[in-house]
């Protein structure tokens, strides 16, 4: 009877975490738009771990070649598009300086535009999966097929945006604090 609930609680578990992703959605942009005291050591420990993550990202993507082809390509081609939208993003944020604080609030059409894009491309890159599963002869890779380098730069993408945001942010904090 026990090894019968195993599909129920994997269903369930797929409900709720399809139900909570608009709500999820909808935080993650208010976080990510909401008007923030800057703190130089915390935009410095944001910068340091999203290195790490980049260097990791790396090396992961270029081990997952053998199995997603292009998969290192891509996920470089994302994180230098990432780069320059966290450069866009830095120019685009609204900096208020006050006597001892500095406030910073980031774009909002840029913070909806890359979440967005982040959820269209794992949605296409799931859609595709559940396709070539079906469609892939035997013995083919459905995995290789179905555009994992795709959703893979896309999250290099979101991972060089906030790389070069966190380090502008970090070196901007030391210049207000002189």
């Amino acid at each position: 009877m026990p090894l019968l609930l195993v599909p129920f609680v994997l269903l369930a578990v797929i409900v709720i975490a399809v139900l909570m992703l608009p709500w999820s959605l909808r935080q993650r942009y208010r976080a990510g738009t909401a008007r923030r005291l800057e703190r130089g050591w915390m935009a410095m420990i944001n910068a340091i771990g999203m290195m790490i993550s980049a260097l990791l990202l790396l090396v992961t993507a270029a081990l997952s070649t053998v199995w997603i082809p292009g998969a290192f390509t891509y996920t470089a081609a994302g994180l230098g598009v990432g780069c320059a939208l966290g450069l866009l993003g830095l120019a685009l944020t609204r900096w208020e300086a006050g006597p001892g604080t500095l406030h910073y609030t980031p774009n909002r059409w840029l913070a909806l535009s890359i979440t967005l894009a982040v959820v269209l491309r794992l949605c296409f890159s799931v859609l595709r999966m559940w396709q070539l599963r079906h469609e892939t002869p035997e013995g083919g890779s459905w995995v290789a097929q179905a555009g994992l380098g795709g959703s893979m730069a896309a999250g290099a993408a979101v991972l060089g945006y906030y790389l070069i945001f966190w380090t502008g942010v970090w070196i901007l904090s030391k210049k207000h604090g002189r």
